[in-house]
């Protein structure tokens, strides 16, 4: 079996199921990107996916399908989705075992 650029979590899966089910329009799963900036170069974007995009890798896990942008692959190598929830604040967190460095906030990160 081939190994998925990204994994969830049980609670990331549960918590996509979930949003998945409030969604307004027809969507077929997330979309996980990067992009420039944040105080280390780098964050993680996450959207709703109505189709899939050229060349986009297709990971399904726990079922839940994750469509990953094709300029992103590379930093998300091995990369594990979570949700956590705590008194104050509920997030994904992306445990991310290329980043070399992660800002103070956990917004932004260096590969």
């Amino acid at each position: 079996m081939r190994n998925h650029v990204i994994k969830l979590s049980e609670s990331a899966a549960e918590r996509i199921k979930e949003i998945m089910s409030r969604a307004q329009n027809k969507t077929i799963g997330v979309r996980v990107g990067v992009k420039s900036g944040g105080c280390a170069g780098m964050s993680y974007t996450m959207e709703y996916a109505k189709d899939i995009k050229p060349n986009e890798e297709i990971v399904e896990d726990k079922g839940v399908k994750v469509l990953i942008d094709p300029k992103a692959v590379m930093y998300l190598l091995g990369t594990e989705m979570d949700y956590k929830k705590d008194n104050f604040s509920s997030q994904f967190v992306f445990k991310n075992p290329n980043e070399t460095e992660r800002c103070g906030c956990g917004e932004s990160f260096k590969i």
